[in-house]
């Protein structure tokens, strides 16, 4: 369900520090929207040197950059609580400054999204749409 893009420059992140980002976007998201953590996925991308500007000059600084893609249904004081806690989740992790770390949230329409081969529910119908899975693939989500 939510997809969120972190993206830095190559060599910016180390292992340690994405899996202390992916654990705490996961987390955030749960806590500001209630959805289970299987929804989550974090996915990472390498900027290569001379393949990112700012202002149309090559980007000298450390910033990262955190694009998410949710369904769309979640409140404004949802959105803002999500975009807060990631922000600080990465700023801890990354051990940067918050000036360094720009996140963005963006809604999707669940009826314009397929996952795990189903249709997604609005927010707040997630039990309903597990339950009508399969017995494999419900052990499948719920193994993750």
């Amino acid at each position: 369900m939510p997809t969120y893009v972190v993206s830095a420059a190559s060599g910016r992140l180390t292992k340690e520090m994405k899996q202390k980002i992916a654990d705490g976007i996961t987390r955030s998201h749960t806590n500001a929207t209630g959805a289970q953590g299987f929804f989550a996925q974090v996915i990472f991308q390498e900027i290569q040197q001379g393949d990112h500007f700012l202002g149309g000059s090559p980007l000298k600084s450390e910033l990262i950059f955190i694009h998410g893609h949710i369904r769309a249904g979640r409140t404004a004081a949802q959105k803002r609580q999500l975009l807060e806690d990631i922000s600080q989740v990465v700023v801890e992790a990354a051990g940067t400054q918050g000036r360094s770390v720009w996140v963005y949230v963006s809604d999707l329409l669940p009826s314009q999204m397929v996952e795990y081969g189903k249709v997604l529910p609005e927010p707040g119908a997630e039990a309903q749409w597990l339950e009508s899975m399969s017995d494999e693939d419900r052990r499948y989500l719920l193994g993750i």
